[in-house]
Formats: C-alpha cells, sequence, structure tokens
C-alpha cells in the first residue's frame, strides 16, 4: 500500500540529498515546497514567505493525498520543524486512514555549518538557485527548530556524508 515519507530536519540537513535515494528506494514523487517557490517565486518572498509557504503546504498535502490514493509513494521535502506542525499533519493522514512514515535528517552541527557554508558559496557563486542563508534565517531556524523525540520518528537518518 503506497504511503507518504514526511521528511523532518533543519534546513541544509541534507534533506533533498535524502529524498533522492528515497524515491528509488520507494519509487516515489518528491514534492517539495522550495521547488515551488524557486519556479513561481524565484526565491523573492521576502516578507511574504511565511504566508505563501503555509498555501503551498496545504495544497501540497492534499495533492499528497490524491497521490498515494492513486497508489503512488510520495515525499514531502520539508523540515517539518514544529513539534505542533508534524502532530498536525499526522493527524492529517490519519483521519484520511492514509499510512504515513516519519523520517529525521540527524546531522552534527559542524557538518551542517559546512553544509551552510557550501551552499551560500554556490548561491553566490550562481551555480544554484538555492536561497542565501543568512544570519536572520539561522536565528528564525534555531529558535524555531523542534529536534523530534526518537519514539515519534520511524526512521531517524545520521548524515555523515562529507
Amino acid at each position: 500500500m503506497a504511503k507518504v515519507i514526511l521528511i523532518c530536519g533543519k534546513i541544509c540537513s541534507g534533506k533533498t540529498r535524502y529524498c533522492s535515494t528515497l524515491v528509488k528506494k520507494y519509487n516515489a514523487v518528491i514534492l517539495s515546497c522550495d521547488e515551488i517557490e524557486s519556479a513561481l517565486f524565484h526565491n523573492e518572498l521576502r516578507e511574504m514567505h511565511d504566508k505563501v509557504v503555509k498555501d503551498i503546504k496545504k495544497y501540497l498535502h492534499k495533492k499528497a493525498s490524491e497521490i498515494v490514493l492513486a497508489g503512488s509513494n510520495v515525499i514531502l521535502d520539508w523540515g517539518f520543524w514544529s513539534r505542533a506542525e508534524r502532530e498536525e499533519v499526522s493527524e492529517y493522514y490519519k483521519k484520511q486512514s492514509l499510512l504515513y512514515e516519519w523520517h529525521y535528517i540527524d546531522i552534527s552541527t559542524d557538518k551542517w555549518h559546512q553544509n551552510i557554508h557550501s551552499r551560500n558559496e554556490a548561491v553566490l557563486a550562481g551555480k544554484t538557485t538555492d536561497y542565501f542563508v543568512d544570519e536572520g534565517l539561522l536565528e528564525k531556524m534555531n529558535s524555531s527548530f523542534e529536534t523530534p523525540k526518537k519514539e515519534d520518528v520511524d526512521v531517524w537518518y545520521i548524515n555523515q556524508s562529507f
């Protein structure tokens, strides 16, 4: 039976790279807020970012449900930063009697900072359409990200790639 695979982790923790490994394993479709934001808004939402991303997530949950009901697996590639959001999403899929699975990307502080640095260098060099991770975004992430409890996660993946 098809399921929704929910990827939780900090910005620059390796979520997208991890998702690409799951695509083949689960024969799944990836749905990504970042992909939509980049394609439609060119990462220029600024003060509208949180509002628009909230709408994108709502839309992608609806699409994920449709895809699973059609028989295919779906991977939701975004951070699910707060415990409240993870609980709300779990309840959403439970109410629809859809299978879902939580994956958490764990990363060391050193590796995380290396990833941020590498991403920012690629952005500045024009090698990626990702957005630059500035101090404001890091502060927001650090103040609002809640690491899940191990018992709340189905797969605890430790990103050790260097």
